[in-house]
């Protein structure tokens, strides 16, 4: 019967239960608790490995470079971040709402780690994002016209909760990977929350794009709804001693 049990778990599975099942079975001879405590033991550890597995798959499809937590960021050492404001967007709220959040500033700041911290959270809390830098979107672009993906990619992006998109600066783009960073935005908007570090002003774009009605429509889809967060502070590279 135990080996029918585990089959069964395996075939289910319920991997967690499979692995927990002898031992507490073995227990229960002993202890002789109710049904109904030894099955919700059973099933709260089930549960429980499943949301860790779950999450962890999130985080491996994100891609995200390293693991920064904005319980972790350096608020102390970075004045010319709020905090209070941080700890607002924290609550997730911009997601449902699709609103998108812009940090500019010069390198080393901090763009990327409050922008990736938000972006865990997010995965955290259920929500299926992408951290992907500029440079690599704007070649993965390029590449889907070979073989003509570029509607598959756009589609897969733009399912997206979160979309973290790092380092835009001054890059040298195509006329046809700018048509599709604008596609992409169009689909995103006022659907998905889209997350944008840049050392680039909003005034600045056009020299990126390379097509400044484009720009504008970009721009006016991108900042709709949107916090802009402006650090304006000390580098956080700087040697410490």
């Amino acid at each position: 019967m135990h080996e029918e049990i585990q089959q069964l778990l395996k075939n289910l599975r319920l991997r967690k239960m499979a692995e927990m099942i002898e031992g507490e079975l073995a227990a229960a001879r002993k202890s002789s608790p109710s049904y109904t405590d030894l099955l919700a033991r059973l099933l709260r550890a089930e549960w429980l490995d499943q949301q860790q597995r779950r999450l962890e798959s999130r985080i491996k499809q994100a891609h995200l470079p390293e693991l920064w937590t904005l319980e972790s960021f350096p608020f102390k050492r970075q004045p010319g971040v709020s905090r209070r404001q941080i700890r607002e967007l924290a609550e997730l709220d911009f997601i449902p709402k699709a609103i998108n959040i812009t940090f500019i500033g010069p390198t080393g700041v901090g763009k990327t780690g409050l922008a990736s911290g938000l972006l865990l959270k997010a995965l955290q809390n259920g929500y299926r994002g992408l951290f992907i830098k500029a440079q690599d979107l704007f070649d993965e672009m390029y590449a889907s016209l070979a073989d003509r993906a570029t509607r598959k990619l756009i589609r897969r992006w733009a399912r997206l909760d979160v979309l973290l998109i790092d380092e835009v600066g001054y890059l040298n783009l195509r006329p046809e990977q700018t048509n599709i960073f604008f596609k992409l935005m169009e689909e995103r908007y006022r659907r998905k929350a889209t997350l944008i570090t840049t050392n680039l002003d909003y005034d600045q774009w056009a020299r990126l794009l390379g097509n400044k009605e484009l720009t504008e429509a970009l721009l006016s889809r991108l900042r709709h709804q949107c916090q802009t967060i402006r650090i304006n502070g000390p580098s956080l590279r700087e040697p410490q001693g």
